[in-house]
């Protein structure tokens, strides 16, 4: 196996044999753990060796066959056992529409498949310093936040304003956006580049390869490594010319040509083919009663083309990473990135290039290998052990029998999570009654939050222009103003969140309703407020000159639900945001303009 790391000395000191009290040593020595008698699968290239591992401070310290446990010190006994660096996954979704939905349940199933670092892909900039404060209270894998830059109207950018995900269809469009972003201090940056959608729907957003490496460039200068959405072998030649670090998806539309894969190999672009989100039957699911629809025999197609093309690029010498776009429809968080590796092995490769894409490959792509991904001295003691040989077998890494992240147990071995992985959010926080008099420089609300815009999503979507101006009064407002797309209910409105990011709920038990100055177009508008169990709506009206709206929390009903459903009864206690927005038909010109909003 070709490796593009050095492998470094292990640690060899004496043999090891300690007195056992449940599983550990009676009076630990703090920091100190033992793991004692494992078959050592150390991702360096070496053959898999029987050895005991030494952690102090969440390190590795020794690491040897004649390694002895200090006194003292935490002892897990691994006779049988397999030990191998924690899992990654370098594509991930935190997204409530996912499986599981909730942060704190994604980062439990992380944790009990043995993933200890991961890569999320669906939090707006705006979240990463409130979700990082988060994450320090749950039991969770390391988390990388990733911004998102796409073209107007791209895959990406279909859905949520800029916020969320950056436009860019200039290079000074793209290096401006990257600036935008670096404040945050994103960890990675996704471009969706490929407009291509699967076959089913015409390309017209793709983004061109001057803008792409614009962005490329911007982001190295600030030491952030890029990833790209790349689906077509075209727009994967046109990723590795611009110097993309990861292609995170399968190229799926034919096989890929000798040219293309020798472009990708001279680039260092490292690949990582999400072949648990394009499996046509996943684990669990029920094949088609007509497998011959042209859809079904099209997703067999391009997932021949994905095991395909990713096991040329592995024999070509192209780093192979682990990334699955868990959160997506039917791939599950946790154990989606387990089947990634099984999934590989059905693709050719070997169960031990399977792990080692699931571990040093991993680390070396996102420029982490000095800090983990192998088991040596000086590296993370994020750390799996398994019952079975997983470089004989890969199914065995299901067989998760503990799970160290930072050197400490937190999986097995009667391990417990953190009290806060078993609520489903922050504890809530009170607020003021002004949320926004728009009167602050910076643009921002009254609660320190940062407004979204918020219209229709889909490739042709409201053009919506918001921003603050004075009257002749001197008073500041908040102006919105749309021209409807052409589809039915075509949809415009501003999101003003209760904390930054929507991520910490607000605690609205002390107020009664929502009060706010509006005027508009004399049609109707929408008042709604999303909260942990729902959201809720109530429907209000503006002309052309000032009106003072007041909505009592009694007066809002409930969304339906996706499914049709009645929502539940409106509870004040965890409120994530306040939207006010409007529908029109399609084309036409809608607007409305608010000088204050507030509780009461």
């Amino acid at each position: 196996m070709s490796l593009s790391f050095s492998i470094a000395r292990r640690t060899l000191l004496g043999a090891t044999a300690l007195a056992m009290v449940g599983g550990f040593a009676a009076a630990p020595q703090d920091g100190v753990v033992a793991i004692v008698g494992a078959t050592v699968f150390d991702a360096t290239g070496a053959e898999p060796y029987r050895a005991n591992v030494v952690i102090r401070d969440g390190r590795i310290a020794e690491v040897g066959p004649e390694v002895r446990a200090p006194r003292g010190a935490r002892i897990i006994r691994a006779e049988g056992k397999a030990l191998l660096p924690g899992f990654w996954d370098v594509h991930t979704h935190w997204t409530p529409a996912g499986d599981p939905a909730l942060t704190p349940e994604v980062a439990t199933a992380y944790v009990q498949a043995g993933v200890t670092t991961i890569n999320d892909f669906h939090q707006p900039p705006e979240s990463f310093e409130p979700r990082r404060r988060w994450l320090e209270s749950l039991t969770t894998p390391h988390v990388n936040f990733t911004a998102r830059m796409s073209t107007p109207g791209g895959h990406g950018a279909d859905w949520a304003d800029q916020n969320t995900t950056r436009w860019a269809n200039t290079p000074e469009a793209g290096r401006a956006g990257v600036q935008a972003i670096a404040p945050y201090q994103p960890d990675l940056i996704k471009v969706f580049a490929d407009g291509w959608r699967y076959g089913q729907s015409a390309d017209n957003t793709s983004m061109d390869e001057w803008t792409l490496k614009a962005i490329v460039d911007e982001a190295h200068k600030i030491g952030v490594r890029v990833v790209t959405h790349s689906v077509t072998v075209e727009r994967g030649a046109v990723a590795a010319r611009a110097g993309v670090d990861i292609i995170a998806h399968s190229l799926q539309d034919r096989v890929l040509d000798d040219a293309t894969v020798q472009l990708i190999k001279e680039s260092g672009t490292a690949y990582a083919p999400t072949l648990a989100v394009y499996e046509p039957v996943k684990p669990g699911q029920t094949p088609p009663a007509n497998p011959d629809t042209p859809r079904f025999q099209q997703s067999l197609r391009k997932f021949g083309f994905a095991l395909n093309n990713v096991k040329r690029l592995h024999d070509a010498g192209v780093l192979i990473a682990l990334g699955t776009d868990a959160g997506m429809t039917g791939t599950p968080h946790g154990t989606s990135t387990l089947r990634e590796m099984e999934l590989l092995v059905q693709a050719g490769l070997t169960p031990t290039q399977a792990l080692m894409a699931g571990t040093a490959n991993s680390a070396q792509a996102m420029g982490m290998i000095a800090d983990r991904g192998t088991i040596e001295v000086g590296k993370r003691a994020d750390l799996v052990l398994v019952n079975g040989r997983p470089w004989e077998q890969i199914s065995d890494v299901r067989n998760t029998h503990a799970v160290l992240i930072d050197g400490r147990v937190v999986h097995g071995l009667g391990a417990r999570l953190a009290a806060a992985n078993s609520q489903p959010t922050l504890p809530a926080v009170t607020v003021g009654a002004v949320i926004d008099d728009f009167t602050r420089a910076d643009g921002r609300t009254n609660l320190n939050t940062l407004r979204v815009e918020d219209f229709d999503g889909g490739q042709d979507r409201s053009a919506q222009i918001s921003q603050i101006i004075t009257d002749a009064d001197g008073k500041r407002i908040l102006s919105v103003s749309a021209r409807m797309s052409q589809k039915e209910n075509p949809t415009a409105g501003v999101i003003f969140p209760m904390t930054r990011g929507s991520i910490v709920p607000a605690d609205l038990s002390g107020y009664r309703g929502v009060k706010l100055r509006l005027r508009g177009d004399g049609k109707a508008y929408e008042l709604r407020l999303r909260g942990l169990q729902g959201s809720w709506s109530a429907a209000v009206t503006a002309g052309s000159e000032w009106t003072e709206v007041e909505v009592p929390f009694s007066a809002l009903t409930p969304v339906p639900t996706r499914g049709g459903g009645q929502g539940p009864a409106f509870d004040a206690g965890k409120i994530f945001d306040v939207r006010v927005g409007f529908v029109r038909d399609a084309g036409a010109l809608g607007y409305f303009e608010i000088q204050q909003i507030s509780f009461y």
